[in-house]
């Protein structure tokens, strides 16, 4: 049986990620076995320009590439070199998806198989404290010159794949690595087969930390394996990035998508990760307040506060404030311009309220119209609504439970169905307490928009 044929290959591009990336040189060293047959390096015209960070690193600049020959007129060389070899590179998901956009924008689909000597690495080396090209050469002795250009990249990385090759005499890991079923070319290069296997097909939450255990992203799924693998299939240049940066995984079982969607939220309010980018910005909410004016009324208003004991009702666009604040002014006959509807210092003229008894203008006592206010306010804190949110739990056994008391979220549960819980205080017990904020509010209330009050547990008042 003839050996197999390599193809190893670096390629320096205009920038990171895979999108719109484009080559500006790119070297090929084709092995049969673990012997050289063929070498091929060449600068390549990006048709764009080099940013001066890519020129800092690799010394590549715009004069350097005018004169070279573009991708197109060096495709069908790439081809050639390429073509029944298996496509080889330390971090190989980068140049090959690469080198298949340059070809996609041509028209052709480079289809090859591939193999990654940073996985490859971890596997059959085990115990490098890095395996970035430079560190992996210094600790092994591997010459390396002309780092971050790709005739002297892949020069060194085809010495770690002979390397590899002897540590893998029967290919029995290659092999592994180039069946169809394996993932593992399409895998992350820091992350291991055996985290991935053991991820669970369930709903709940699944973080992705950094070399530092610092979480990076936090994401909900309601298969979290399945929705992970999803990360490592998109190209998109922000995917490709939190791929190539994360190193382990993370995750969380809730049994239902609601709990998995409250504590995502909380997470990345928790983290701040580096590749989220919804529910990061913190909004306050708008809060109907009041207060004793000089003239001693009881006046109503409009706050954008953090949520407290004293706040009335709560709000997240402040027109929805505003319309409850009008309703209040309608079946109560509160004046507009205590409500704070007009900024008139005279008395009102709402266009809409015209039920004022005249607390503006004089022609009503002050007690009068405070015991009108006491009561719109004894009805807000009567629509601060106590009741549980039951739903399923993480085993079959199990029933979770989300609280809101007095109108806000609490948190969330986990009970076993043997329990015996009546009142609101039996619960408090094995709450997991959360922040009430925008993004959990809209969270329930897409919730109970979408499935009304069938998994609704009202409960009296907390005592």
């Amino acid at each position: 049986m003839s050996e197999k044929l390599y193809s190893v290959i670096d390629v320096e591009t205009t920038g990171k990620g895979i999108r719109g990336n484009r080559i500006t040189e790119i070297c090929i060293v084709l092995l049969q076995g673990n012997k050289i047959i063929d070498k091929y390096t060449s600068l390549v015209n990006p048709e764009c320009n080099i940013p001066p960070f890519i020129t800092g690193l690799t010394g590549i600049d715009n004069d350097m590439v005018r004169d070279a020959p573009r991708f197109h007129e060096i495709a069908e060389h790439i081809i050639k070199m390429t073509t029944g070899a298996i496509f080889v590179a330390h971090n190989v998901n980068f140049d090959y998806n690469v080198i298949k956009e340059e070809f996609r924008d041509l028209g052709y689909s480079f289809v090859r198989k591939k193999l990654c000597t940073v996985r490859l690495s971890r596997q059959l080396i085990p115990g490098m404290l890095s395996y970035s090209l430079g560190k992996l050469c210094t600790a092994l002795h591997i010459p390396l010159e002309g780092r971050h250009r790709a005739e002297g990249d892949t020069d060194a990385t085809v010495i770690l794949f002979k390397r590899i090759l002897a540590l893998d005499p029967n290919l029995k890991l290659i092999h592994k690595f180039l069946n169809v079923r394996s993932k593992e070319a399409t895998l992350p290069p820091h992350l291991k087969m055996e985290d991935i296997d053991a991820l669970p097909e369930e709903t709940g939450i699944y973080l992705f930390k950094d070399q530092k255990g610092i979480v990076i992203y936090a994401g909900k799924a309601k298969n979290i394996k399945q929705r992970v693998l999803s990360h490592f299939y998109d190209k998109k240049n922000k995917e490709f990035a939190l791929c190539q940066a994360t190193y382990a995984i993370d995750y969380e079982i809730t049994g239902n998508e609601l709990i998995a969607l409250l504590l995502e939220s909380e997470k990345i309010q928790k983290h701040y990760p580096k590749y989220n980018s919804a529910q990061k910005r913190p909004i306050a909410p708008y809060i109907i307040i009041s207060y004793i004016n000089r003239k001693g009324v009881i006046q109503l208003g409009i706050d954008r506060s953090s949520i407290s004991s004293n706040s009335f009702d709560i709000f997240y666009s402040r027109t929805e404030a505003i319309e409850r604040l009008e309703q209040l002014c309608t079946a109560y006959q509160l004046c507009p311009r205590y409500c704070s509807l007009q900024s008139t210092t005279e008395r009102c003229s709402h266009y809409k309220i015209k039920d004022c008894k005249g607390i503006c203008d004089g022609k009503e006592s002050t007690a009068l119209y405070n015991m009108r206010v006491n009561k719109a306010l004894e009805l807000l804190k009567k629509h601060k609504k106590n009741y549980l949110i039951r739903e399923r739990g993480r085993t079959i056994d199990e029933q979770s439970f989300v609280m809101i008391q007095d109108g806000i979220y609490k948190g969330f549960g986990f009970v076993n169905d043997h329990e015996q819980l009546v009142k609101p205080q039996d619960f408090e017990n094995f709450i997991q307490l959360q922040k009430h904020t925008y993004h959990t509010t809209k969270i329930i209330k897409s919730y109970l928009r979408k499935n009304g009050e069938k998994n609704i547990v009202q409960m009296k008042s907390w005592v």
